[in-house]
């Protein structure tokens, strides 16, 4: 019955290596997990909120926090879909779509997360590739945006691959020191020379208007 009130439940991106679905209260529970078992070496720092070097139990917490945030606030011109990875039934990592304004502007951001365990194997890029595929050809975006510091080679890997050119850096604060964060984009024209046909999404006729799009 959840679904037929909240229908991003029923939202689905599949590929054959992975699924991206909205997390249920049990899969947050199983991605605390995740966490606790490690995202990065802890002498580095991916993110520019350093929410993992708060200790359990106040991160947990505070993950939770989020991704209750998340759907508490949703709105049509204001929404983040905050995508759990599933890999052969088990969350892996988070996967993020975000936009505002989405109706007009057609412009989406992304972020994520992957366990270490599961690093290495090209799934970063797989669930990239499926996130990008809901947003340019079941929502129509035309452009996707996201950023990543100098030093995480592993996203910007990711990003190049996809297509994505640089757009840009900022200075910001990483751990109270300056750091560059280079910002990247890829637009319609560009994804759709490389897009996939093994990639399905589905459930998303009953929650396109969540997206501020007509059905």
């Amino acid at each position: 019955m959840a679904s037929a009130h909240w229908p991003l439940f029923d939202l689905r991106i599949r590929t054959p290596r992975l699924e991206i679905r909205l997390p249920t209260d049990d899969d947050l529970y199983r991605l605390l997990a995740a966490i606790d078992a490690g995202i990065h070496d802890p002498g580095t720092m991916p993110f520019s909120i350093p929410w993992t070097d708060a200790a359990p139990p106040a991160r947990h917490r505070q993950s939770l926090q989020w991704w209750w945030s998340q759907r508490a606030r949703w709105d049509p011109a204001d929404w983040s879909f905050t995508g759990a990875v599933f890999v052969d039934g088990s969350p892996v990592g988070v996967q993020d779509l975000a936009a505002t304004s989405f109706t007009v502007l057609r412009t989406v951001s992304t972020g994520s997360w992957l366990g270490q365990a599961h690093q290495g194997r090209g799934l970063g890029k797989e669930m990239r590739a499926a996130i990008l595929h809901l947003a340019f050809d079941g929502l129509g975006a035309g452009e996707a945006h996201t950023g990543a510091f100098a030093d995480n080679l592993a996203s910007l890997s990711v990003s190049r691959s996809l297509g994505y050119v640089e757009n840009g850096h900022e200075v910001v604060l990483r751990r109270g020191q300056p750091t560059r964060l280079i910002r990247f984009c890829l637009d319609r024209e560009t994804w759709s020379r490389h897009r996939r046909a093994d990639i399905v999404v589905s459930g998303l006729e009953s929650c396109r208007e969540m997206f501020g799009i007509c059905p």
